[in-house]
């Protein structure tokens, strides 16, 4: 566009409506989906309508921050039209959700940049409680975790967050780090070693320093017996692989690798549901007490139940 003179303004418009409407004619003849190919890919829970409609928005984007097309998209532009094109859409299928279209259920809309790309699934917050489990995925090395409690203190929610880099060795964020949380972290520590090639395959964790956070949403906060939860974020952040959205995880470890027995499960499953868990994955030695879990709470959540560490890692990363 010119630089505004006088010949381009009238006494009522400003700059002539014509021209910047041409401008808007000429550019709603062209198309930029071709950026996307080989460059971005969508995930599963997209529909044929859904993957046409992200596609013409960043479309629509794309033409607006560069009007040129033999100007190079960078790839930060061009994920931050992607993702602004996914939750718009996505907000979409949540309206049509709301109103009980049995269409519209699936609406955990992910992508990928590039052939090797890490997929990451676009969120709407604002739908939900901060301190509660909501059904989107979370980021590689993010896991819900519920305690078993014990003691004086109730079950409990908890997030825990793993980040990976170059390096060696374990490191708790949380100063002063609870004793029981420290616990459960060397033990997971020491059977992710131990158990490298089953869980993780060929990927070497001593070659990488994990920087672990432990977020607790209620009164627990002791992070006691929650060592498979920790296991699992590692592993979730050395595969670089989300757990599966709306899932909690409880079950504590020993150094041998056993699973801990949980005494209360009736008490951890009414967490998880009250924090709005849609599933949860329980050590098997809790199925038969399970079978006192009320009718109208069973029928509100999926029970997954795991043998070990590797059948648990599977499961989180397919149910």
């Amino acid at each position: 566009m010119p630089k505004v003179n006088k010949e381009l303004l009238t006494n009522h418009f400003g700059p002539v409506s014509d021209f910047l409407s041409e401008c808007w004619s000429q550019l709603r003849r062209q198309s930029r989906q071709n950026v996307l190919a080989g460059r971005v890919h969508l995930g599963a829970a997209l529909s044929g309508r859904d993957t046409t409609g992200v596609q013409k928005t960043v479309s629509g984007l794309i033409k607006l921050m560069s009007p040129n097309p033999e100007t190079p998209v960078a790839d930060e532009v061009l994920e931050w039209a992607l993702r602004l094109a996914l939750e718009c859409r996505r907000r979409v299928k949540e309206q049509q959700k709301r109103i009980g279209s049995a269409e519209f259920r699936n609406t955990q809309f992910s992508y990928s940049m590039g052939a090797d790309g890490v997929e990451k699934f676009v969120a709407t917050p604002e739908l939900y409680s901060e301190n509660s489990i909501g059904s989107d995925p979370l980021p590689p090395g993010q896991v819900w975790v519920i305690s078993a409690g014990g003691g004086d203190e109730n079950p409990g929610l908890y997030q825990i967050d793993i980040s990976e880099g170059p390096g060696g060795g374990v490191k708790i964020l949380n100063q002063p780090a609870p004793p029981a949380f420290r616990e459960s972290v060397r033990f997971a520590e020491q059977n992710l070693y131990a158990r490298a090639n089953e869980l993780v395959g060929d990927r070497e964790p001593r070659q990488h320093e994990f920087s672990i956070q432990l977020r607790a949403f209620d009164s627990a906060r002791s992070g006691s017996a929650v060592g498979v939860g920790v296991l699992l974020a590692l592993c979730s952040s050395l595969l670089q692989k989300s757990i599966k959205g709306g899932l909690a995880v409880t079950g504590g470890l020993n150094l041998g690798g056993s699973i801990e027995t949980i005494f209360n499960p009736v008490s951890v499953v009414e967490t998880a549901i009250e924090k709005g868990a849609a599933s949860i994955l329980m050590p098997i030695g809790s199925r038969r007490q399970l079978n006192d879990l009320p009718d109208d709470l069973a029928a509100k959540i999926t029970i997954h139940y795991y043998l070990d560490a590797r059948d648990a890692l599977l499961k989180a990363l397919s149910v």
